[in-house]
């Protein structure tokens, strides 16, 4: 990089003097434009292999199901594998009735012909022609003054027209797009579009589509919706034109510039599901109008099964999705940092059926896209207690009390801090189990059984009798007390005082089982849990607090058991 850019880049500026009639900072988007998807043709164009026919059919039947009605299909004239997939549409009777197929061409006589040829007999075309008009196209591509540039719109638009009144059968419609508008002077822009409107003669009944592509993103979105709202007010015959937007993205910010373009006064949007397209990519449909869901309008786009669409595209453009892609990304509902874990877990704990959706961090819920909450929250070194408790939760039905759910993201930390990776649903499941329902050492549960007497004592109506096996030997232990809790407790011998006692069901009918935990202290030691899972609720209870002390005894040695 150079020490001083100025010295080689300039700021772009669209307009001669401010454009102070501009309002569109105070508006609001409240419908849907219309879309257009333009994946089979400029996503096509970009890719390193372009689509097959079988690709193209597939790509083309998933914009179908999701509900696009604009599809630009390929670019005709440009390619035989395009104009026969065209055909195979129109000829085979793929196109619902209620969808436009759109083709684009140069504004060559033999290249319209050619378009015009390819989508004639479908129910409904659209022929999109262009021609670069910006400043630098004219002086370092053609060589060509602003007449001759503004000549070639209009002797393409008049070809145009001839060639569509030879196929009457076909209902058609004329996008006309002075390519590289944006960095076009708007007053030129504007004169061209006017100068085609004369000849199309568009009513409102037949309205012409002037398309402005930021074909080249060369300024911050807020200036592209100056050059928008320009359009927008000084166009003739406004009210007979469908002002479209194409932005590109070459500085990361097409979906802004597209949403201000909106708020500027335009009435579509052409671009492709993920953003694919050349260079840095066409605007992102699927981010588009999924920002609108999250605002409360439906996008009139069916995104209910996202992994479908973004399997589909995958497949067809031969591209991963982005991880991090927003709504369809394989992470883009994943948390690994704790704090974040923790706010999305008490956020889903709280969040009602049919209710205004507020989940800490998710915009939106994953469930409306199809996505389960299975991988919402992800576990690695970063991750706290919601995250692995939510886990344990969701997958396993245990539902941890806070202070267990500290103690045992430490468990998880160790694990996580030493291989440096992250952890999957079953492998915290196994590490819990490992940690608290599987160490069976020094003490074993064998058998019980208590026996209850109303007219004994406080302290004496449960009696129970114990058989454990301690380090591989069987041992008879009998206690007393005025619960099974305190009876077990007693027979065990050992300074051991419970602190807390939580239990709740995992499952429902014959396949119930019972959790259990509990926090005790063994001498002056800190306290620390124990857990335990059975079908009988006392089982597990007494379960729970030789987990406690195993896992005592395995920290600090047996002989801290001593009263």
């Amino acid at each position: 990089m150079i020490s001083n850019p100025s010295d080689k880049y300039v700021p772009f500026a669209p307009f001669n003097r401010d454009f102070s009639e501009r309002t569109w900072p105070s508006k609001r988007i409240t419908h849907p434009p219309i879309w257009m998807s333009t994946d089979l043709r400029d996503g096509n164009q970009s890719l390193i292999e372009p689509m097959s026919v079988e690709r193209k059919l597939r790509f083309f039947e998933q914009l179908i199901k999701i509900g696009f009605k604009e599809i630009e299909v390929g670019f005709p004239s440009a390619s035989q594998t395009d104009f026969d997939f065209v055909r195979k549409l129109v000829d085979e009777k793929r196109i619902p009735d209620d969808v436009t197929i759109i083709a684009l061409t140069q504004s060559r006589e033999d290249l319209i012909q050619r378009t015009v040829e390819s989508a004639a007999g479908a129910k409904r075309a659209i022929i999109h022609l262009y021609n670069a008009c910006a400043p630098a196209f004219r002086k370092i591509v053609f060589g060509m003054s602003k007449e001759e540039i503004k000549e070639i719109a209009l002797s393409g638009t008049r070809t145009v027209m001839a060639e569509m009144a030879k196929h009457p059968e076909t209902e058609w419609r004329y996008e006309y797009s002075p390519e590289v508008f944006s960095t076009t002077e708007p007053e030129f822009a504007l004169d061209v579009c006017n100068a085609v409107t004369e000849i199309w003669k568009p009513t409102p009944d037949r309205k012409i589509i002037y398309n402005l592509p930021a074909t080249i993103e060369a300024t911050t979105p807020n200036m592209y919706a100056d050059q928008i709202e320009f359009m927008h007010r000084n166009l003739n015959e406004r009210h007979s034109i469908v002002l479209s937007l194409h932005p590109h993205n070459d500085r990361g910010t097409a979906v802004a510039a597209a949403e201000l373009g909106v708020m500027a006064g335009a009435d579509r949007i052409e671009g492709c599901l993920f953003g694919n397209g050349e260079r840095t990519g066409n605007v992102d449909i699927v981010t588009l109008a999924l920002n609108l869901y999250t605002q409360g309008i439906h996008p009139g786009l069916d995104f209910s099964d996202i992994d479908e669409v973004r399997r589909c595209v995958e497949y067809c453009n031969q591209l991963p999705v982005h991880p991090r892609h927003p709504y369809a990304g394989d992470l883009v509902f994943t948390a690994f940092s704790g704090s974040h874990q923790d706010a999305i877990k008490k956020g889903f704990a709280q969040q009602q059926p049919d209710a205004i959706w507020e989940v800490p961090y998710l915009p939106i819920d994953p469930a409306d896209l199809g996505r389960s909450y299975d991988a919402v929250i992800r576990v690695n070194s970063q991750s706290g207690k919601g995250g692995v408790s939510y886990l344990l939760e969701q997958e396993h039905g245990l539902v941890l009390p806070r202070r267990l759910q500290i103690e045992f993201s430490r468990a998880i930390q160790r694990v996580t801090d030493e291989t440096g990776s992250e952890v999957t649903s079953s492998q915290v499941y196994d590490i819990f189990a490992k940690e608290y329902l599987d160490i069976e050492k020094p003490w074993k549960l064998v058998r019980h059984r208590i026996t209850g007497d109303p007219k004994a004592g406080a302290g004496q109506q449960f009696v129970i009798e114990v058989e454990l096996e301690e380090n591989g030997e069987v041992r008879h232990l009998e206690g007393r007390g005025d619960g099974a809790i305190s009876a077990f407790v007693n027979a065990l011998d050992a300074d051991v005082r419970i602190m807390d006692y939580t239990e709740h069901a995992i499952g429902t009918g014959a396949d119930t089982r019972a959790a259990s935990y509990v926090e005790l202290r063994v001498g002056d030691s800190p306290s620390g849990y124990g857990v335990g899972v059975h079908g009988d609720i006392v089982t597990a209870s007494f379960l729970a607090i030789l987990s406690a002390v195993n896992r005592h005894a395995a920290l600090l040695g047996a002989e801290a058991l001593a009263a």
